[in-house]
């Protein structure tokens, strides 16, 4: 009796086209115009104005700048690529670290929220970094004197990449960290300005794709952790890292997306396909959300301004609350519904009964309040006790909603008589696009003091005029580093 034998199909060995998303997002780098949206130039220079002053805080913060400078000491290299506020010239891989870190370190400035969310500024890391290693090279085959209008487009167009990707794409929920869309955009940004071809950049976002994401554990309890202040610096220098690799003649993978069984979708998407929800232009920076009063994620922004109103109500009759309720959208409850020990800053500017408790208690929310010798006053745990989390599904909706991308919360108070406060809800976070014009000379004076904790009054006020200038974008880059 013959034995059967089982045979398997091989896999073929021609080499496709590129995936078409790979495809899409070259060809809208290389080729689509986005200056022509005046409102998207202008507030790219808010974003990249609030961006610097947030770094430069950050430079107040030892956690932060122990991990500036050349990875391996005495490595710097002369004319390279600066960061921000430090005297540090780097290789532009380690310059886009250190940019990167610097500019998300705190947590208090551009957000974008959708299906993903994430903070698309991330991309600066690397765009700062490309942009002044061409523009310091002494190579004269690429030396050329970059102007600020290179970088603002750069800007919107990975805010675009970033942000449309986030809109029906979420990474979240398989686990993946939303620095994976700082890696993608970073790469199609960085590739096109170090002057990569089209199918150099091809095989970049294919290596990009191909690296795959992040977990979010250093997210989330219990290992919530100052990884989260630098992984959007780690996935932008990775970015210039490929870009750079493949301007060398690196092979791409064309179905690093679509391969069956290897590729990303299959792998790490539980073989769902990632896909653009609408064509890429500049609708990303135009509706882009500002940061103004508190450094809480992003989700939280309106919960914190809804308990600052409660403040005085409340702070009187702590003994007397029963009950906290907040109302939030699913994605808040996803990212921020903690209960037990907060071990570390990092924990606490992601747990939103952390912040409510916060700004009931001192009418307020600063960085201070995350850290370790305000934390222990017992009130703020007390408070957190009390609070009755809950899902508003309008909220949700109206928050998935591409032409109101409202991030809605509302607190009550509910004592232990059976009274209640007045519900304060508020749909629309200060910074937001329906309340940008409240917010703009706000922003601006954040970003003063912001600058002023590191710069002199001179050096302030010298930064702040470069971006009132008439021909601001005309200015060479280096106005942003002296």
């Amino acid at each position: 009796m013959r034995a059967h034998s089982s045979y398997h199909a091989s896999s073929s060995s021609i080499r496709p086209e590129y995936d078409d998303l790979i495809l899409n997002i070259i060809n809208y780098v290389y080729d689509t115009p986005v200056l022509n949206s005046k409102l998207a130039v202008e507030t790219a220079k808010y974003c990249l104005l609030d961006s610097i002053g947030c770094a430069l805080l950050a430079l107040n913060s030892p956690a932060c700048t122990k991990l500036l400078g050349p990875l391996v000491p005495e490595s710097s290299m002369p004319n390279g690529s600066r960061v921000l506020g430090t005297d540090f010239e780097l290789d532009p891989i380690e310059a886009a670290f250190n940019n990167g870190a610097l500019i998300r370190w705190l947590d208090f400035n551009d957000t974008w929220v959708a299906a993903e969310w994430g903070h698309p500024s991330d991309n600066l890391g690397a765009i700062l970094a490309c942009l002044d290693y061409l523009h310091r090279s002494k190579n004269i085959k690429i030396h050329k004197k970059i102007m600020i209008q290179a970088l603002i487009e750069a800007m919107i167009k990975a805010h675009e990449v970033q942000g449309v990707l986030a809109l029906n794409n979420s990474f979240n929920k398989v686990g993946l960290d939303h620095v994976l869309l700082v890696r993608i955009a970073s790469t199609a940004v960085s590739s096109w300005l170090l002057g990569a071809t089209k199918e150099q950049a091809c095989a970049a976002l294919s290596q990009a794709w191909i690296d795959g994401s992040a977990l979010r554990t250093y997210r989330h309890a219990p290992n919530a952790g100052p990884r989260k202040s630098w992984a959007a610096g780690d996935a932008s220098a990775r970015a210039v890292r490929l870009s750079l690799l493949n301007l060398k003649g690196g092979m791409g993978c064309p179905s690093a997306l679509t391969a069956k069984r290897w590729g990303f979708q299959a792998v790490c998407f539980e073989g769902k396909e990632v896909s653009l929800e609408r064509a890429l232009s500049s609708y990303v920076m135009e509706n882009i959300l500002f940061k103004i009063s508190y450094p809480a994620e992003f989700h939280a922004q309106t919960a914190v301004e809804a308990a600052i109103q409660l403040h005085p109500k409340i702070i009187n009759k702590l003994d007397q609350v029963k009950n906290i309720e907040i109302e939030t959208t699913e994605a808040a409850i996803r990212i921020l519904d903690k209960t037990g020990p907060l071990n570390n800053p990092a924990d606490r500017d992601h747990c939103l009964q952390y912040m409510v408790a916060i700004a009931l208690l001192y009418g307020n929310l600063s960085a201070d309040h995350y850290e370790d010798y305000l934390a222990v006053d017992l009130k703020i745990d007390a408070l957190r006790t009390l609070m009755l989390v809950r899902e508003n599904r309008e909220f949700t909706q109206n928050y998935l909603d591409p032409e109101k991308r409202a991030i809605g919360n509302a607190i009550t108070i509910i004592y232990k008589d059976g009274s209640r406060s007045e519900r304060i809800c508020i749909e629309y976070p200060l910074g937001h696009r329906a309340r940008r014009q409240e917010a703009l000379p706000l922003l601006m004076e954040k970003a003063r003091k912001n600058i002023s904790s590191r710069y002199d009054h001179e050096r302030t006020e010298k930064l702040m005029d470069l971006f009132t200038n008439p021909n601001f974008l005309f200015q060479p880059i280096d106005c942003l580093f002296e």
